[in-house]
């Protein structure tokens, strides 16, 4: 009798053992995430700062996974090209995209086509911030901030300064400074950052708001005053250069930081979700991405996906009532 009911025992495990055979791999025995090279889609020109951040992290990020990432700029549309397809990629981790707060949470304001397209991305981690700078041409009376605002309310009909197109980034925060602050600005589009750049550098425009890292070599030459950092913390290379939260605007430093962060499309399985996010922030830890995002004024965040969202959220409310109170509208 023993001996039936072992055999009776064998014969249920082998059963069981052909039964498992059969069935799929389970999770923890499939290979490790990636097993091969990761896409990450920049949806801008090679060469901007979104581009140069993703690289500098990307390289970084590889050597944690173990694997290349290839960057693949898509430009076009204000981002809205690269960002639809990061979106309408394989949710599998083999494609990841970087995002902005103009594909985020500024193109969303003004475009029905961007906010659907937002809706299927995922944050994953918000890399790094970028101050930006008020300067003015070294024509203009004004030496500081005080003076500079006094200046622009001096101007009968408004002070006029460029804007990098109709519901840009810039064109926001020329709003919000200006509604801040309690000063009338005529805000003159243009077909991108460098030819406003150039009407300032030429004096035909006397003062703009930009990135820090488009305007610093411009700085460093003379061709153009500082009046005031909008960040958290004056720029170490601009000390006596106050910030807009010192002046008593608090809410303007918000709206002058770019950002730079990741997305992945939704449905991405969430232990690939937490092997990126892990790569990304052991990257932004990398002594050596710290030095090269320095060089670019660029401040690493590596903020999680939760507070990230949260972040993206408060910003395009933000900007909804921005651009409502401004009553801009883009064709």
């Amino acid at each position: 009798m023993p001996a039936i009911n072992a055999l009776r025992l064998r014969r249920a495990a082998l059963l069981m053992l052909a039964a498992a055979a059969a069935l799929p791999l389970s999770a923890a025995a499939q290979p490790a995430f990636p097993t091969k090279p990761v896409t990450l889609i920049v949806p801008f020109a090679a060469g901007g700062s979104t581009d140069l951040v993703g690289r500098v992290v990307a390289d970084q990020m590889g050597k944690e996974l173990g694997q290349t990432i290839i960057v693949d700029n898509r430009a076009g549309a204000g981002g809205q090209l690269g960002s639809e397809g990061i979106a309408r990629a394989a949710p599998d981790g083999y494609t990841i995209g970087m995002a902005t707060v103009s594909t985020m949470a500024v193109n969303p304001v003004f475009h029905a086509k961007a906010e659907a397209t937002n809706r299927r991305l995922l944050p994953l981690v918000n890399l790094v911030t970028m101050p930006s700078l008020i300067v003015v041409n070294p024509s203009f009376p004004a030496k500081d901030f005080a003076g500079f605002v006094a200046e622009l309310k001096r101007q009968k009909g408004g002070s006029s300064t460029p804007v990098p197109g109709v519901g840009s980034l810039g064109h926001l925060m020329v709003e919000a400074f200006a509604d801040a602050v309690g000063v009338q600005v005529v805000p003159v589009p243009y077909r991108g950052v460098g030819p406003a750049q150039t009407d300032v550098l030429s004096g035909l425009m006397p003062w703009m708001m930009d990135q820090a890292p488009s305007v610093l070599p411009h700085v460093r030459a003379g061709k153009l005053r500082p009046i005031a950092v909008m960040a958290e913390s004056r720029m170490p290379e601009l000390p006596d250069v106050p910030t807009l939260k010192e002046l008593g605007y608090p809410e303007l430093n918000d709206i002058g930081q770019s950002w730079f962060g990741l997305v992945v499309p939704v449905k991405t399985p969430a232990e690939v979700v937490a092997r990126l996010a892990g790569a990304a922030q052991n990257a932004l830890r990398s002594p050596e991405v710290q030095k090269r995002l320095a060089q670019m004024e660029a401040r690493p965040l590596g903020t999680a996906s939760a507070a990230f969202q949260k972040q993206i959220d408060e910003q395009l409310a933000r900007n909804r009532a921005i651009a409502k109170r401004a009553d801009i509208k883009v064709d």
